[in-house]
């Protein structure tokens, strides 16, 4: 079968493997039926900070069918259609026995520590798995698990009557601001250095368009101060703009993944009484991104970028890198619509 599998740092192949073969106790065989590109997948090929095995098969963001079932195995069946949770935790920890399996002490992830879903089958423990509704569309599926990061995000961030802005409309962020546009009674403001990309994000979700400086974000929030942030970016630069436009006692929930160490002055931190809140992966936010998927279906389908194959996948990295695009997730599909498997995008 075909799998797209990262060797090392910047070497990513897309190879004719062996088909996995029946699945061990306790675990799934899946046919994928699409996956998401991550920044997190971005970020391991450019850095390989998180390489523990080589080569993986990489891609965490995934959604697939049933096709084999391990000894014990009593939660799904073959036939149905799921989505993985990303998180590979250890169970035994003290985070994972007080229920913080995503600040498990030897957390992994899908596609790192286990072969993820950038290939025509792969396996999975069968707690990873949730079932989804089976009409659901595949490229919706696939994005749960971002949903749920986003989700985790925007849920760290206090409550206030204020306005809140999302710096980066990437997945994370653009997510971020679709969810903020439905439950937030604020202003939602949304900043990004890719204007095509901030601006489809305004159009889906009807979040303002600001310029991250301190005279824009003032006019912007005249009668509602920003007292919270979604930093998205993983950018040193902006996590500082943020912190200078940022009102006194705002909040920031930090998801971004960054290239670099933060040099800041705590002084702000201390006289503003300014809170970075870290946000890793996601806690126990997953089911309820699948119940919402269906409702956000049409939101979603909107801020896809595009649609490929696994032979597409290495130049859609750096694609990505370079920031082209003015959507927000690309999806792989492992069978193209009319039954081809070409590599198309669109």
């Amino acid at each position: 079968m075909k799998a797209v599998r990262l060797h090392a740092p910047g070497d990513l192949r897309v190879e004719d493997i062996a088909e996995p073969g029946a699945p061990d106790a306790g675990w799934v065989k899946l046919r994928v039926d699409a996956a998401g590109i991550c920044g997190s997948d971005l970020h391991n090929f450019r850095t390989g900070q998180w390489i523990s095995r080589s080569p993986s098969t990489a891609g965490h963001e995934l959604t697939g069918t049933v096709i084999g079932v391990g000894q014990g195995v009593d939660t799904v069946a073959i036939g149905d259609r799921v989505v993985a949770d990303s998180r590979f935790w250890c169970g035994e920890c003290a985070q994972c026995h007080a229920g913080r399996r995503h600040l498990c002490w030897s957390l992994g992830f899908v596609g790192e520590v286990c072969d993820g879903g950038f290939a025509e089958e792969t396996v999975l423990p069968a707690r990873l798995l949730h079932v989804v509704d089976a009409a659901l569309d595949e490229r919706v599926a696939a994005m749960a698990e971002p949903l749920a990061v986003a989700l985790h995000a925007v849920r760290r961030l206090p409550k206030t009557a204020g306005s809140v802005l999302v710096v980066g409309c990437g997945t994370i962020g653009g997510l971020a601001a679709l969810l903020l546009s439905r439950t937030f009674a604020g202003t939602v403001l949304i900043a990004d250095r890719n204007k095509p990309r901030c601006d489809r994000v305004a159009r889906v979700t009807g979040a303002t368009i600001v310029d991250l400086d301190r005279k824009a974000i003032a006019s912007a929030t005249a009668d509602s101060p920003l007292l919270a942030a979604v930093e998205a970016t993983g950018s040193i630069a902006a996590l500082n703009q943020l912190l200078g436009v940022l009102g006194p006692g705002g909040t920031v929930a930090v998801v971004g993944i960054f290239h670099g160490r933060l040099d800041i002055d705590p002084n702000i931190l201390v006289e503003r009484e300014i809170g970075l809140l870290g946000c890793h992966a996601f806690a126990d936010e997953l089911p309820d991104a699948v119940r919402m998927l269906p409702e956000l279906a049409e939101p979603l389908l909107s801020l896809i970028d595009r649609e490929i194959g696994l032979d597409d996948v290495p130049s859609a990295y750096h694609r990505l890198l370079a920031g082209q695009g003015d959507g927000l997730k690309t999806i792989v599909r492992m069978r193209q619509p009319g039954g081809h498997n070409d590599g198309g995008g669109r």
